[in-house]
């Protein structure tokens, strides 16, 4: 077990998930934003710290499904990196932020999309010419992005070291915990962001559905099935959900990993957590009693939280420099 003790008011699963969600710190980043054009035609945003040295490690941040350098989780790894030496790089997948002019949303990201996020990595090093060593991060669907990436890339990815957070390892599961109990209301907020941005784009002639039959959807299952699967050459839900989840990779990682992830996550069941027989020698795993969902809030005094999770992130990299 990692040494995270949760917050004592704090207690269960989902006010760890939410508290940070419903207040939180106040950060000014001064971000500066970037547009990457793809081989396809589509962008990637791209959002970085201001830190003027350009000599410093680069952490590339991986946000989860509709997040975005706005989401309180990605600002406070930036802003701790930036307190503790590095360069961070906020890659946002295909189609966030939201509405965004520039993008054009050729087709949706999902949980294992990793081409994207290779052509990124290449990017860094054969245009931006970046020689400081790179770290990467992703949170919840961009960590199981970034772990199923380490373990299917046979050549080098220039990645020094890795951490995952909060990660659906088994898509099937975690689908079918998010349809279940009060994870239903994190299902139902997600889906909602997801429609809207459909709507917005107007794709249903590529989905063969009409607005109403959208509307109707009411778990991952049937979004997966009928959106995710489609546009992006997936037989369907099933198969998409097989070959995307990170958990089958685990175990052909090279690169330094540590995965942090809480029983109580209330995004995947816990039999989806993978254990040493799992993983490769280069995979640490921290496994934590409590924390929720990208949550580990710890502190003594009630509403004065303190923030484990970056802290542990930052000490990982700054130990693998």
């Amino acid at each position: 077990m990692a040494h995270f003790k949760p917050a004592w008011w704090l207690n269960n699963k989902h006010l760890q998930t939410l508290f940070p969600v419903l207040l939180p710190q106040k950060l000014n980043l001064n971000l500066v934003r970037e547009f990457l054009e793809l081989p396809d035609g589509d962008f990637l945003v791209l959002d970085w710290t201001s830190n003027k040295q350009e000599n410093l490690p680069l952490i590339v941040v991986l946000h989860g499904l509709e997040g975005s350098s706005d989401s309180y989780y990605i600002k406070r790894i930036m802003s701790a990196a930036q307190k503790n030496n590095f360069r961070a790089v906020c890659m946002h997948f295909r189609g966030c932020p939201n509405f965004n002019k520039k993008i054009k949303i050729l087709k949706t990201y999902h949980a294992g999309q990793t081409a994207d996020v290779q052509f990124f990595l290449n990017f860094l090093i054969t245009k931006l010419k970046i020689s400081q060593p790179i770290f990467a991060v992703g949170f919840s669907l961009g960590a199981n992005v970034l772990l199923k990436l380490l373990g299917e890339y046979k050549e080098e990815i220039f990645i020094k070291a890795a951490v995952a957070v909060s990660v659906p390892f088994d898509l099937s599961l975690s689908a079918d915990r998010m349809n279940t109990g009060f994870s239903k209301i994190y299902q139902w907020w997600l889906l909602r962001s997801l429609k809207k941005k459909l709507k917005l784009i107007n794709i249903f002639k590529d989905l063969e559905i009409s607005e109403l039959e959208l509307k109707k959807i009411k778990s991952f299952w049937q979004f997966d099935d009928k959106v995710t699967a489609k546009l992006n050459g997936f037989i369907n839900v099933h198969d998409y959900y097989k070959k995307s989840s990170s958990k089958q990779y685990l175990k052909f990682i090279k690169t330094s990993t540590l995965i942090i992830h809480s029983i109580d996550d209330p995004f995947l069941y816990p039999q989806g957590i993978p254990n040493v027989n799992d993983v490769s020698a280069s995979v640490e795993l921290e496994i934590t009693s409590a924390g929720g969902h990208v949550g580990f809030v710890t502190g003594n005094i009630p509403f004065f939280p303190k923030f484990w999770l970056e802290q542990r992130i930052v000490q990982y990299f700054t130990q693998s420099k």
